[in-house]
């Protein structure tokens, strides 16, 4: 007979709270599904039955990890407010909850990000889809006169670059001190008050910069 799918949804998560144990006492590279099968008291064929693969396993933990960050960028996108202060919020909520996640364990944000950084290929589809939700805030920055000259693929990009402090958890480790809501609002105030294309000669291409 086979099992409730209420029994495999709870067995998988107490396997990944196993893994999150895990990774925690000994970082992300070091464990194997063996060790994980020995922590939760199967055997590892018994394992690959619910995780297939230690991708596949970090692939169900950045769902996890991401399932907030993404309620949050969707609420957003379609939220009824000004634009100025979507592109704010869109960066402050998701740093609010990534500063609470390192302050209520350091160890455990560290190995999380090392586990990402191993499996990148697992986690760039969350990440693409962060610069998705991003564009669309940006395009309709852009119907309101911002940002004017620039194409939204360099925009994206360019905006990306300056906001690596605010939401990439790696270099937030280091800088979380300083990756504070005031200086975030005044890093997006001058990115939508400067940001733009500037012709110094009618032939010339267009150069990107920010007004000072």
């Amino acid at each position: 007979m086979p099992r409730p799918e209420t029994d495999i949804a709870a067995t998988r998560t107490r396997i990944m709270d196993a893994a999150e144990h895990i990774i925690q006492e000994r970082g992300s590279i070091s464990f194997t599904m063996t060790d994980l099968a020995t922590a939760v008291g199967m055997s590892p064929s018994n394992l690959y039955r619910f995780f297939e693969s230690k991708d596949a396993l970090a692939e169900a933990m950045a769902g996890e990890w991401f399932a907030e960050l993404e309620i949050i960028m969707e609420e957003l996108v379609s939220a009824d407010m000004p634009v100025e202060e979507k592109l704010f919020q869109f960066f402050a909520k998701r740093l609010a909850v990534k500063r609470a996640r390192f302050e209520n364990d350091p160890g455990l944000f560290q190995s999380y990000m090392e586990l990402g950084e191993e499996h990148f290929e697992v986690i760039k589809g969350y990440v693409d889809l962060a610069d998705h939700y991003m564009a669309m805030i940006l395009a309709e920055a852009m119907e309101k006169g911002y940002f004017k000259g620039l194409e939204l693929d360099s925009l994206v990009s360019l905006v990306n670059t300056m906001m690596q402090p605010f939401c990439n958890p790696m270099l937030m480790m280091e800088m979380m001190h300083l990756a504070t809501e005031t200086r975030l609002r005044i890093v997006i105030n001058t990115i939508l008050n400067g940001l733009q294309a500037e012709t110094t000669q009618p032939s010339s291409r267009p150069e990107m910069h920010i007004a000072r």
